[in-house]
């Protein structure tokens, strides 16, 4: 079968093939630029705990060197601490600021209630060429991935068995994929080839930004200071810190007019400095910028065998959310169902699950800022008189930048095409059904202790057993113990392979509960005791039907309505000259 053509070498497409790598399924990664990264430290991104997993797992080395793990989170308005919220290494998920992890809450009046408990996990924020480059030098390793620089995508085709694309470059080519997926950014070529409407906002957000090496007074810990009492600090300024004493400066600017100059840039960075240090510090300015933010979101993300991805699919950013975030969990949702149609020909309702559930969880993050935002920056009236409103504010902030609530939480896809009816056999643990289940302790049969996240992104869904007392069983004897033989048995009959593991304890969940997980690490659904016909059906409709059956034609779909799109109609014509040099370019491409 042909490889996928990944089109757009940033972040999401890299980690995009690399995902498909580790499922062993080849694709081509054509990238409009030279295949280097320019150095700009004004361009930062900020990973929540499952995407920098994501990465890392993939093989996206050193960004603990690159990039830095906030150790807290402060907020400050005018002269006052609103809240100081301590960061660290976290597993299990996300958790709400406001009921969990000690946060210390001074409210308006500056009286401290702490909270005790563990600390929230720290988001890593590093260099976008940083990050580009640890994906390019995985990507590099990577035998099932040909990455092929200078190639500028501009005539894209589609038939039955699979997707066709000429590029213009030195190496001016055609291409021949089983499927292609547009990760080529904002201004995405394949998007315009597919002509999908990208309606939204424009300049929703502008911030003026500075990258600077100095020593303020909380180190590595993250700052949003609001309504700072110093001329030139604007309505809001945050301070977000990288290794080797560097910070990432952002003045949020009005929406229209000023212009940013060097001079008031300058100014700008005098005086937040000296507002926060007493004086103006020794610094070395390393780079500037001006950030603008849009909300926009495709209509459809998929065309017969055609994909949108990161931000060709969606643009999002303001009040703190991170588009790139969204980005790769396209790719890590994507990349398995791909996975799973190349190699067992799955059916249309396996991949149209993709744009079910990754859009609708960016369209309610963009509502959710869309609906936070003339509460956050409208200013005046009385909403400055409402007891409670400064943390309030706050909290919402707080969501968008460090991963929480309906701004920055993980999606859940509750309401997903691949979720299994209700039976008598499901039972409620402490992860909703289409939630990321907790990154518990897990073993394998061969006596293997790993954390769960460790059995992701390996194409096959997870059987996990609820054990209490596990430690003290004697592995070589673990298949044929107790109610472990069925499970096997069980776990065997599934429509595609699965792995099976146990773990001492999962939040909620009582003893021998069981636990399907899909792919991507959400939870398809729990059961109380071994019940082999429930999880069955549960598995086939997490899969989107049996392999090779319930899908129909996978290349005739051209909408999210299922209405045939042209591809039957040009599969009927006679061979051209493009497709009598497919088999010559697959050749090339394998």
């Amino acid at each position: 079968m042909d490889p996928v053509i990944v089109v757009g070498a940033g972040p999401v497409g890299l980690t995009l093939s690399l995902a498909l790598a580790a499922q062993g399924v080849p694709s081509v990664l054509l990238d409009e630029g030279p295949g280097t990264e320019e150095v700009r430290l004004a361009r930062t991104v900020v990973l929540r705990e499952d995407t920098a997993d994501l990465v890392e797992r993939l093989g996206a080395a050193h960004l603990e060197k690159d990039g830095l793990r906030w150790s807290g989170w402060r907020s400050m308005r005018r002269k006052q601490l609103v809240r100081d919220v301590p960061l660290g290494p976290g597993h299990g998920g996300s958790r709400d600021a406001e009921t969990s992890g000690d946060v210390r809450d001074f409210g308006d009046a500056g009286d401290s209630d702490a909270r005790s408990g563990l600390s929230l996990p720290a988001p890593l924020h590093i260099p976008q060429h940083a990050l580009a480059s640890a994906l390019r030098a995985a990507v590099a390793a990577a035998p099932l991935v040909k990455l092929v620089p200078q190639s500028r995508v501009d005539t894209l085709e589609q038939d039955r068995d699979g997707v066709t694309v000429h590029t213009k470059g030195p190496g001016t080519t055609w291409w021949r994929g089983s499927y292609l997926v547009g990760c080529d950014g904002a201004r995405s070529t394949v998007r315009k080839l597919l002509d999908i409407r990208f309606p939204g906002r424009t300049a929703v957000e502008r911030h003026a930004v500075a990258a600077l090496r100095a020593e303020l007074p909380w180190p590595d810990e993250a700052v949003l200071h609001r309504q700072p009492p110093w001329r030139g600090g604007g309505a809001e300024v945050s301070a977000r810190p990288l290794p080797d004493g560097v910070w990432r400066l952002d003045w949020l600017l009005p929406p229209r007019g000023e212009l940013v100059t060097p001079e008031a840039l300058i100014a700008r960075i005098r005086d937040t400095l000296a507002g926060w240090c007493g004086e103006t510090p020794p610094y070395e300015l390393l780079d500037t910028g001006v950030h603008t933010l849009h909300h926009r979101l495709a209509r459809r993300w998929r065309v017969q065998r055609a994909f949108l991805a990161g931000d060709a699919a969606h643009l999002l950013g303001a009040l703190g959310t991170q588009g790139l975030d969204e980005g790769i969990r396209d790719a890590e949702n994507l990349a398995w169902k791909l996975a799973h149609a190349w190699h067992h020909r799955g059916g249309d309702l396996l991949l149209n699950s993709y744009q079910a559930e990754r859009r609708a969880a960016v369209a309610a993050r963009l509502r959710a800022a869309d609906q936070s935002l003339p509460i956050l920056r409208g200013g005046g009236g009385l909403r400055t008189l409402v007891p409670g409103t400064v943390r309030g504010h706050d909290t919402l902030l707080a969501d968008g930048h460090l991963g929480h609530g309906a701004l920055g939480a993980p999606p859940s896809y509750s309401h997903s095409p691949l979720a299994p009816p209700h039976a008598e056999a499901h039972t409620t643990v402490g992860t909703p059904p289409g939630a990321p289940v907790a990154d518990v302790r897990v073993t394998a049969p061969d006596g293997t202790a790993v954390r769960l996240r460790e059995r992701l992104g390996q194409g096959h869904p997870l059987v996990i057993l609820v054990a209490p007392g596990t430690g003290v069983w004697d592995r070589r004897h673990w298949l044929t113990a107790g109610i472990m033989p069925r499970l096997v048995e069980a776990v065997e009959a599934l429509p595609s392979p699965a792995e099976l593991l146990v773990t001492e304890s999962y939040p909620g969940a009582s003893a021998h509960t069981v636990l399907l997980v899909r792919p991507d690490g959400h939870l398809v659904a729990a059961f109380a005791g071994v019940r082999p016909a429930e999880l069955l059906a549960a598995a086939r409709a997490a899969l989107g039907g049996t392999p090779g059956a319930g899908g129909g034609d996978e290349g005739g779909e051209s909408d999210e309505n299922g209405e045939g799109g042209d591809g039957e109609r040009r599969a009927a014509r006679a061979p051209g000259p493009r497709e009598r040099v497919h088999a010559d370019r697959s050749a090339r491409i394998n």
